[in-house]
């Protein structure tokens, strides 16, 4: 399979994001190694051409548009499942220090696979986002924290602030609802040791909104969080 590099290139140029041959060439051949892995493990329920360039890699990419990203900067994508929207970040911007974190050892296989076929690096951590949060190898040592389609903002909150540092940038990607589900989680916000900046919100054809929401980190997280997934569950912060 193949998808439309021009589409591709046309859609996120109109976005502000400017891809090379090389990267357009990577995610021609991503999206063919996810169609093709899909048929063995659950990866997305997205797999038309068209649909995987905007509603996948543009969808992802977006983030370029919220945050200054350079060289360098560190960035942990909390669930990564099918590597969205970390390896597509590392696609258009090589030399960041990206981090893959998921509880499921089957799709960071994938990710391994894939990132040896388009001949880029990450470092891959299996490991749940309660237990790798408390470790003081991935703590606070993050400039960005990004995660996709993954729970309710309040919920996720927990999950993710730990591992941003002071100054540092909690951007989750949602769809629409962002604002309501930001209004049931600002005080876990607050609580986690963040305080929300803004949220952005773009509008993506075949895609409908689309919303990054931009938490800075502004102290250190107690460390009693994140608690286990079942009292965050049960008890969840408010």
């Amino acid at each position: 399979m193949t998808i439309s590099k021009k589409l591709l290139k046309n859609v996120s140029y109109e976005n502000g994001i400017e891809l090379d041959e090389l990267a357009l060439d990577r995610f021609d051949m991503y999206a063919s190694l996810l169609i093709e892995w899909n048929e063995k493990i659950n990866l997305t329920a997205i797999t038309l051409p068209d649909e995987i360039v905007i509603k996948h890699f543009v969808d992802s990419l977006l983030l370029f548009n919220c945050i200054d990203i350079q060289d360098g900067t560190k960035i942990i994508d909390v669930g990564t499942g099918a590597g969205l929207p970390g390896v597509a970040l590392l696609i258009a911007k090589p030399n960041i220090d990206l981090t893959l974190l998921d509880s499921t050892k089957k799709k960071l296989n994938v990710i391994e696979d894939i990132l040896e076929k388009l001949g880029l690096s990450a470092e891959i951590v299996h490991s749940r986002a309660e237990e790798a949060g408390k470790m003081p190898q991935f703590r606070e040592q993050f400039d960005i924290v990004t995660a996709r389609a993954v729970s309710n903002l309040r919920d996720l909150s927990e999950y993710c602030l730990p591992f941003a540092k002071v100054g540092g940038v909690f951007a989750p990607l949602k769809a629409i609802g962002a604002s309501e589900e930001l209004e049931s989680a600002k005080g876990a916000i607050n609580t986690l040791g963040g305080e929300f900046c803004k949220i952005e919100k773009f509008m993506l054809e075949d895609c409908g909104e689309r919303n990054i929401i931009i938490i800075n980190k502004i102290s250190q997280t107690s460390s009693k969080y994140p608690r286990v997934s079942a009292q965050i569950a049960k008890n969840p912060l408010t």
